[in-house]
Parts: structure tokens; C-alpha cells; sequence
């Protein structure tokens, strides 16, 4: 018996690695079987359950967010039964090999794309020929030479996960704080029987689709096949997620992203910086006058939900030209901007800039940059806690109006919600744990202390704020002489993502 797990980062995500690797097992294929976790379970019960199917190899795959808990288990399996073989694989174990405890507890290590070696390795280790080396390191395998994973997913991943689809691997760009940069060339998967296989998922119920390419529209005619395929197929509720780069949207695949009913299409875009000089020295191309015209053109031509990512703490960046970069981006209007917090992934040559600007990051996962020559560790904590609140407060599609008052039209959008962010810090010294109506009690606080504001119009932009939202129960002190709207589901069979939803409706009004 060969199991297959992880520890998910939450219930809800269907570990895609591990849907590959069974499907690629050959013969060995109907003797596997995938036992998946997440992180909130306990390790040793983790390990009960692993063990009770009585398993000669346990592979693992180990993230930036299970590393913890993955090397408890490891250790855990070992101590318990040292006669069952642990292979590792993952982004995490697949760089700086020699550093890592759990590598050392473990028997073998597959590093980089392992969906063949895996295989390789099993069959050697079940007719009794184990490798010497612990370290077993997969060539980049051609797409055409894998069997596709999607038969993997159960009725169960389809009634209550995400589901995990990719046409290309690889990214043809360098940025040294990520991983992809490393893994050129893009290679692409046959299109023919990867919309094959789409066409089996549609039929079996599923609606949502999460693009794991890091560059879906690099090649115009590859993404315009995907992207027509789709909109061939629309279903009421259908939603189809797609990572994108911000500088290219050629005309072509304008012309069939707006034909996409509103709330149909979600594109991440990668910006990360503003700042070109920042964006030059971790080796990033893009150009922003592109990147501009095409988000506006998202936002105002089409009913694309944007998820935009920028990144706090690059090398070169003060939290003064980052302000300069989040106030842009909030005027251009994407319904989701991400602040994340630099990480250091192992592997990525972002270390080069360790000496120069000072960069000190956490030795834990997931290993978050503490300071930099030009960012010290206090502001460093302040703009942490900036990323949680905007996540909880603006992100959430929960509170626009209110949320935009904060700063109008003249004030910067980034010190106004940073004023804010300290606020709320000072009021309740912690950053989670915040439920909808307590952010909402927050806002209208800070807003009426000092007379920021009138009551009733505090007030007023809270009310339109639950009522776009779909909510009918107001708080308490909130309820006047104004009643709540009745609430305007999206007429979808299946409804969107929940943010996705009340961006949607927040827009139409």
C-alpha cells in the first residue's frame, strides 16, 4: 500500500501534487490511495491515521505552510514505524536540501516537478532495490509524457473543494522572490485533451476552475482557445480563475474577456511594485504604462473581479514610495488589492540582496521579512497588521462606501487606512478574531472619535454597505428609522466566491 498526503492549508483546497503523482503510478496505481489533512488537525492523529492502513511508502508533500506540522509528523512516523519508507517531496524540500532537519528524518527526497520519478522510486523500493542516495532529483518531465490528474478528483473535491487545472508550467520571468523563476522554460500541456478532460470535470458538476499558470496569457492563442472554451460552455455560476501578466492584454483576448458574463472570470495580477527602480533590482520586467490601461480597461470594460498583488518589503523599497504604489493602484480601482509580506522561499536569489539593504527575515515558516536598510522591524509590524485589516475591512467587499470615505479624494488612501490600522491595533491588540458587525462597530468609532464624521452619515454608508452585501440583520445601534433592503442573490445556479459575490453587487449598484 502506498499512501499519499499532505497538510492542507485549509479543508476546502484539494492538493493538486498529489492527484498527479497517483495518476502517474502506472501499475501501481489502484495500490495508492490519497489521505489528505490540514493543518489545524494534530500530527499524532495525523499519523494514527496514516498508520491504520498499514502503508509500506507514505509520501509527503511539504509547503511553505506546513512545514511545521510536516516535520512533526516526519518525525512522529519514524519513531512509530521505522520500517515504513517516508518520501518527501514539494517546494519546500526541493531546495537547501542539506539544511533541513526533516530531509535529514526522512528516507528519500524527490526535489522539483517528481510526478515521474515518484513512480521510479516506488517500484524500486516495493522489489526490494532502494536507492543509496536520499536525494533523488526529477528532470523537468515533458507535459505530453504525463497522464492528467483530473479523474483523480472525487464527487467529494467536486461538491466542497477548489479544483486545481493547468495548461502550462514554467514562467518565462525572473523575479527573484519566486520560485517560478527558476522553473523555465513555460511548457505547455496538449490542448486537445486537457479541454478534454475540462469537458469530463463541466460534466461531472463543476462550475469553479482555479488556473495554477503563472502566465495564462503569455501565448494569444493558447489562452484564446481556453478562454473561448469556457465561454462555448458558460453555465449560470460558473467562475474560472486565471493568474495573468499585467502588461499584456492584446486585442484578441480583450474581445472574448468581455463577452464573459460579470463574475465569470477572476485574473490575479502580480504587480508588486510601482517602483521601477525596486522592480529593476529583483530582476522584474513589466511595463506600467500597459499594466495600467489594462487594469482600467478590466475595470471599466468588462465584469473581470481583479485580484492584484503588490509586495511589501523588496529590497530598495521604503514604505514611502510603497504608499506612493497602493495609492495608485487603489485609484485604478481592482476590487481586491493583497498586501503580502516578502517571504524568503528557499531557492530564490532574492538572497543576493541580503548584505546591501540589511534584509533580515523570520527563520520560520513562512520565513517573512522582520526588517530591511530602508524598513525597520516596528514599521515592518505596523504594515503587517495594515495587510490583515485591509484584508478584513476593504477586501472582503464588506464595506466600500465606508471604507472609501476613509480617505475621499484628496487624502492618500494608504496613510488613511495605515491612521486607521494603528487605530484599531491600540483598540483590540490583536489582529484576528474581528467578526463582520465588531469591524463594522470599529469603523464607525474611529469615524465619529473627534468628529471625523457626522453619525447619520457614518451611519447611512454602513447601512448601503449591508444592504449591498445581502444582509438583513443590522447590529443593534445601527438599526434606524432606514430599513435594509431586501436581499438580491446573483441569479446563479451555484453562487460565486463570497467576496466575488458582494464585489459583483456592489458594483452593479
Amino acid at each position: 500500500m502506498i499512501l499519499l498526503t499532505t497538510l492542507n492549508a485549509r479543508y476546502i483546497h484539494a492538493a493538486f501534487g498529489l492527484r498527479y503523482l497517483r495518476a502517474n503510478l502506472g501499475e501501481l496505481r489502484e495500490a495508492c490511495e490519497i489521505v489528505e489533512f490540514d493543518i489545524k488537525q494534530r500530527p499524532i492523529e495525523v499519523a494514527e491515521q496514516l498508520l491504520s492502513r498499514q502503508p509500506k511508502i507514505i509520501g509527503i508533500g511539504v509547503y511553505i505552510w506546513n512545514a511545521r506540522e510536516s516535520m512533526e509528523l516526519v518525525s512522529l512516523l519514524k519513531r512509530i514505524a521505522p520500517d515504513v519508507t517516508l518520501v518527501l517531496g514539494g517546494p519546500e524540500v526541493s531546495h537547501e536540501c542539506a539544511l533541513q532537519p526533516i530531509i535529514a528524518t526522512a528516507d528519500y527526497t524527490v526535489t522539483g516537478e517528481g510526478d515521474l520519478v515518484f513512480a521510479e522510486l516506488c517500484r524500486e523500493i516495493l522489489a526490494g532495490r532502494p536507492p543509496q542516495e536520499k536525494i533523488v532529483r526529477a528532470p523537468l518531465p515533458d507535459p505530453a509524457a504525463l497522464v492528467l490528474p483530473y479523474e483523480e478528483y472525487q464527487d467529494e473535491d467536486i461538491a466542497h473543494r477548489v479544483l486545481y487545472v493547468e495548461a502550462s508550467r514554467g514562467c518565462p520571468f525572473t523575479c527573484e522572490f519566486c520560485l517560478s523563476s527558476i522553473e523555465a522554460p513555460v511548457r505547455q500541456f496538449e490542448l486537445a485533451p486537457f479541454l478534454a478532460s475540462l469537458e469530463q470535470l463541466i460534466e461531472r458538476g463543476v462550475r469553479q476552475f482555479k488556473f495554477v499558470d503563472r502566465t495564462f496569457n503569455l501565448n494569444l492563442k493558447f489562452s484564446s482557445q481556453i478562454l473561448q472554451f469556457f465561454l462555448e460552455r458558460y453555465q449560470p455560476g460558473m467562475f474560472i480563475h486565471f493568474e495573468m501578466v499585467p502588461d499584456r492584454l492584446p486585442e484578441g483576448l480583450r474581445d472574448l474577456i468581455i463577452q464573459f458574463p460579470a463574475g465569470a472570470l477572476q485574473f490575479e495580477v502580480g504587480i508588486q511594485t510601482f517602483n521601477p527602480e525596486v522592480a529593476k533590482l529583483i530582476s522584474r520586467r513589466q511595463k506600467y504604462d500597459r499594466l495600467e490601461d489594462n487594469l482600467r480597461f478590466l475595470k471599466e470594460s468588462t465584469g473581470v473581479h481583479v485580484h492584484a498583488d503588490l509586495i511589501f518589503g523588496l529590497p530598495g523599497e521604503s514604505i514611502e514610495s510603497f504608499a506612493v504604489g497602493f495609492d495608485r493602484l487603489v485609484r485604478i480601482g481592482p476590487q481586491e488589492i493583497q498586501v503580502g509580506i516578502l517571504k524568503r522561499l528557499r531557492g530564490t536569489p532574492i538572497v543576493r540582496h541580503d548584505a546591501e539593504w540589511a534584509m533580515i527575515y523570520s527563520e520560520q515558516p513562512p520565513y517573512e521579512i522582520l526588517s530591511t536598510r530602508l524598513v525597520d522591524f516596528a514599521t515592518m509590524q505596523r504594515v503587517r497588521r495594515f495587510a490583515r485589516y485591509w484584508d478584513l475591512a476593504a477586501n472582503s467587499g464588506n464595506f466600500p462606501k465606508t471604507v472609501a470615505a476613509l480617505w475621499g479624494e484628496s487624502d492618500s488612501p494608504f496613510w488613511s487606512f495605515l491612521a486607521f490600522s494603528d487605530w484599531i491595533y491600540r483598540q483590540l491588540q490583536r489582529t484576528h478574531s474581528i467578526p463582520l458587525k465588531a469591524m463594522a462597530k470599529l469603523l464607525a468609532d474611529y469615524f465619529l472619535e473627534d468628529g471625523r464624521a457626522e453619525q447619520s452619515m457614518v451611519h447611512d454608508w454602513l447601512r448601503a454597505d449591508f444592504a449591498s452585501a445581502g444582509r438583513n440583520e443590522l447590529p443593534p445601534w445601527l438599526r434606524g428609522s432606514e430599513r435594509v433592503g431586501p436581499t438580491r442573490p446573483l441569479k446563479t445556479a451555484r453562487p460565486l466566491p463570497k467576496r466575488q459575490s458582494r464585489h459583483a453587487t456592489a458594483a452593479a449598484e
